[in-house]
């Protein structure tokens, strides 16, 4: 067991964690200006991926209906350890906002597309681009619900959703495989060029993101909080993923990958939305550095058990 771990923690979290330290180290020493680097992410690079796997993605309509089931249903299981996680460590109403935020957002996408690809190949990201597609959506309706329920507007959660490149990508992706329409094989390879630079270029902005996300009152959140936010996002996540695949009865590559990407740690934009509507934000920038931190541990033991 000891010797799998050890060996995985070699072969996936070691080359990930290179260009993570590089952009730390950046973000340290040279003063690294991620919004550059943000908007290349948003704009350019998850549109790009999100295109080309989907193109070539080995996944059937089974597959689709199953990730956005195993999505509400875990969805709903988080929310709930959230409430009541929150009413048993009585917290205000902006630190329960901010473990509800904790418990739902993951980051999926810039740490979790690059771990899956490592982890399970092609075949895995093909699988994991649905649930990222899924969890863009969730972000930015009910995860603007969860930060700020007395601002929440069912019109502008609409607007910040189209708003989002990768959705278009998406959608342009399933007509052409619906219609067996083909672009021409220059535009896909450079679309292709593109997709190959996702995971250096997002792993070096989460790096330079934790060392850039502690807020001066960061030191001020609640020790209970924190700790509850952490043990929910890196013990109580897992178990409510295995849960939730294993009701829905979903199984082999699918059932791996799910269960990774819904244990990864806290969400960088979380802190986003937690600084906007002020829902504790120092809470949640403490739980994304440590869970970030204590996943080069923990996803390590998950991809042995999985």
């Amino acid at each position: 067991m000891i010797h799998t771990v050890l060996a995985t923690l070699l072969h996936v979290i070691v080359p990930l964690s290179i260009p993570v330290i590089a952009g730390a180290l950046l973000a340290r020493f040279r003063g690294l200006d991620t919004k550059p680097l943000l908007t290349l992410y948003l704009y350019v690079l998850s549109p790009a991926i999100i295109f080309d796997t989907l193109m070539n993605a080995h996944i059937s309509s089974g597959d689709v209906f199953s990730t956005i089931g195993f999505s509400l249903l875990n969805l709903v299981l988080m929310w709930g350890l959230a409430k009541a996680g929150g009413r048993l460590l009585k917290l205000d109403a902006p630190e329960a906002a901010g473990l509800t935020l904790i418990s739902t957002l993951t980051n999926s996408a810039n740490y979790g597309l690059p771990l899956v690809l490592l982890a399970f190949g092609q075949l895995g990201l093909d699988k994991a681009s649905l649930y990222v597609i899924t969890q863009m959506i969730i972000v930015n309706t009910v995860g603007v619900y969860f930060a700020a329920r007395s601002q929440f507007s069912v019109k502008s959660a609409i607007r910040s959703v189209f708003a989002l490149p990768a959705i278009y990508a998406a959608a342009v992706a399933f007509f052409l495989r619906m219609t067996h329409l083909q672009l021409p094989a220059e535009i896909t390879q450079g679309i292709s060029m593109v997709a190959d630079a996702y995971s250096p270029v997002v792993l070096t902005v989460l790096g330079a993101q934790m060392v850039k996300v502690g807020r001066p009152d960061a030191a001020t959140a609640k020790r209970s909080a924190v700790w509850a936010g952490i043990a929910v996002r890196l013990a109580a996540a897992p178990v409510a993923a295995y849960t939730a695949l294993t009701v829905l009865g979903i199984t082999g590559t699918l059932f791996s990958v799910l269960f990774i990407l819904a244990s990864m740690p806290v969400a960088v934009n979380a802190v986003v939305l937690a600084e906007r509507f002020d829902a504790a934000p120092g809470l949640v920038s403490r739980c994304i550095m440590w869970t970030t931190l204590a996943s080069f541990v923990v996803l390590p033991v998950l991809l042995v058990l999985v």
